[in-house]
């Protein structure tokens, strides 16, 4: 068995292999670590290219493209490693990036998922939009991060510098417990794509595990290499996913009433955008509402057989207020100023 695999999943993506690939296996050069590129049925030049110029990486060749979700689910059943790494094609790693990760995760049994720091790749003194120092979320589902939130990045000036439990990892560069995958389900393909690893960290942060921010690993990230963040696509798998994760993990005494609010808030986001001109993306929240409507049995029956399984429903990683509320009316655009968070990750 090898120590640690990392799977790229690929769909046509020919240019990002040729441009991150070589810095994916300079950098992860180790007897117990094995690259593996897992194809979406690719119809580019994607696996000859690998087989030609990166003859060291293995290849899992899918039979379809069955987006972000699926692709991974069905790769890690064919791998056989203790930690699999999910890394974006976009992503360049940092020097000895995988060291403190698999540190994180032999030292402590209970950490299910250990992320890096993740800047940008264009703009590295940045953090990056998908993941920067570590995932959280407030009681109404909208995620955000330290050194990101909303559209609004941070420079890296060390402030972030130190590993702390978080909410939620980036599936940009996520290292997981290969098995620990397989036996809660991976990531739920009803998602497609976004998101996806918001709902596994929370399912499993409700199953008592750890989600753990490794500050001495560094990744850059190009981002947006699928779909650019205004994208109406994007914004409707945005909304309708993130009704998905409240509905699948919020406790029970709190649901309905954050659904609710949740719901008026979207409205007022499509109203925004219908006010800005942006008619595809207030058509995108209209769509991701009835599409969430239509799915409602289905999810809240996923609902029910995770919060069986479920032993702590109350996180300290969730923020408690409205970032929204924040962010947009009390002009709190950083991490650092949310004191409620801040004190919490000192405590630590």
């Amino acid at each position: 068995m090898t120590k640690v695999a990392i799977v790229i999943l690929n769909w046509n993506g020919e240019k990002l292999l040729r441009e991150f690939l070589p810095e994916v296996i300079k950098h992860s050069e180790h007897p117990d670590v094995e690259v593996i590129v897992a194809d979406n049925a690719s119809s580019d030049q994607s696996l000859s290219i690998i087989a030609e110029e990166f003859p060291s990486v293995k290849t899992i060749v899918l039979d379809k493209n069955y987006g972000f979700t699926g692709g991974y689910n069905r790769a890690l059943k064919k791998i056989d490693a203790d930690y699999t790494v999910l890394l974006n094609s976009d992503v360049a790693p940092g020097k000895d990036w995988l060291l403190p990760m698999i540190k994180e995760m032999d030292k402590n049994p209970q950490t299910a998922i250990c992320v890096p720091k993740i800047k940008s790749y264009r703009n590295p003194e940045y953090f990056e939009y998908a993941g920067a120092a570590g995932g959280y979320t407030d009681r109404f589902g909208y995620p955000f991060c330290k050194g990101r939130i909303f559209n609004e990045l941070e420079k890296d000036h060390g402030q972030y510098n130190h590993s702390a439990d978080i909410f939620w990892a980036s599936g940009a560069a996520l290292m997981i417990r290969t098995k620990l995958y397989i036996q809660e389900g991976g990531l739920d393909e009803d998602f497609f794509a976004h998101m996806e690893e918001i709902d596994l960290c929370w399912r499993l942060k409700n199953r008592g595990w750890n989600i753990r921010y490794v500050a001495e690993s560094e990744i850059f990230h190009l981002g947006g290499a699928t779909l650019d963040y205004k994208n109406p696509r994007k914004v409707y798998l945005n909304f309708r996913n993130n009704l998905f994760l409240l509905i699948k993990n919020l406790p029970n005494n709190t649901l309905f009433i954050h659904l609710l609010q949740r719901m008026l808030l979207d409205g007022l986001a499509g109203i925004k955008f219908l006010l800005s001109g942006e008619f595809k993306n207030f058509y995108s929240v209209i769509k991701a509402h009835l599409m969430f409507y239509g799915s409602f049995a289905k999810m809240y029956h996923k609902r029910k057989i995770n919060l069986k399984s479920g032993i702590q429903f109350v996180h300290k990683e969730m923020y408690p207020h409205s970032i929204v509320n924040q962010f947009f009316i009390h002009k709190r655009k950083k991490f650092t100023e949310l004191a409620e968070i801040e004190k919490v990750d000192q405590i630590k």
